[in-house]
């Protein structure tokens, strides 16, 4: 939980970090890249005040119910964002090189001059295997079941498993959409401010140039309000490529993996499940 302090100007939310950490300077700048596509009705944003290495101090959110009508406006601001773009994958926001803070996590950012060539390859190096090595070493995941993974990650090197972008990505002629990185359904607030046109505000984006289809599957991971509507109303502004369905999984092989890492065992049976058929 953010603590919350007020001062003259309203309530604002102060985020903090351990000095020597990965800096908070970094999520400042992820708002900021999602937030550019918000004039052109993209999701949004928690609203930066100020950022330091230890400390981002964002506007209160005024948290509200979910609703279905906000659930599709929510879909179809998200393909808005992710149609912004990035220009390579793994791209951070521009102007920053440094790490998010996320416990335990492995940064999805890469610098242009390592830049992969496909999607695959992205979140083989990227995503997947850094997960499977720390998993590994934390006894969460044994060699044979190591391999599984291995055989996923080299066929996604092999680009096996590419899929073109949801329209909107691909009119923009981008090869990388501009995601949240980490949109499970406790980033996505529903708002009760009647100034917010959408009804939802993403908050603490790990953002960098992915697969759009990554930031669904993860609203689909751990259960999402209304993810039904939000789907439809994504698709219907921006449809997704065929066979999207098929490929949820293999986008919520890195969470499941990061879990493993985190919290032993008891997440294992999930993403073998998950990596099965793509091995």
């Amino acid at each position: 939980m953010r603590p919350k302090f007020r001062d003259e100007v309203g309530d604002l939310f102060v985020k903090r970090a351990t000095p020597g950490s990965a800096s908070l300077e970094g999520e400042a700048a992820a708002l900021r890249w999602l937030a550019e596509a918000v004039p052109a009705g993209g999701m949004p944003v928690a609203d930066v005040v100020s950022a330091s290495a230890t400390e981002l101090v964002e506007h209160c959110i005024v948290t509200g119910s979910p609703n279905a009508e906000a659930a599709e406006r929510a879909g179809a601001a998200l393909a808005v964002t992710h149609a912004a773009g990035a220009l390579w994958w793994g791209a951070p926001p521009p102007g920053w090189e440094g790490s998010y803070l996320i416990r335990g996590s492995y940064t999805p950012t890469v610098p242009e001059s390592a830049a992969p060539n496909c999607w695959g390859a992205f979140f083989a190096e990227w995503r997947v295997m850094p997960y499977v090595r720390q998993a590994r070493d934390a006894g969460a995941v044994d060699k044979e079941e190591a391999r599984v993974f291995e055989r996923v990650a080299t066929r996604l090197q092999d680009g096996e498993f590419d899929a073109p972008q949801p329209a909107l990505v691909r009119v923009g002629g981008f090869e990388a959409a501009r995601i949240h990185g980490d949109l499970w359904s406790g980033n996505l607030l529903w708002d009760a401010d009647d100034g917010n046109r959408v009804g939802a505000t993403l908050i603490d984006p790990m953002a960098h140039g992915g697969h759009a289809e990554t930031d669904l599957a993860m609203l689909a991971l751990f259960g999402c309000p209304f993810l039904k509507r939000i789907v439809a109303a994504y698709d219907e502004a921006s449809p997704f490529a065929e066979g999207w369905r098929d490929r949820v999984p293999l986008h919520q092989l890195a969470p499941l993996l990061h879990h493993c890492a985190l919290y032993g065992r008891s997440y294992t049976r999930s993403a073998l499940d998950a990596a099965r058929p793509f091995a």
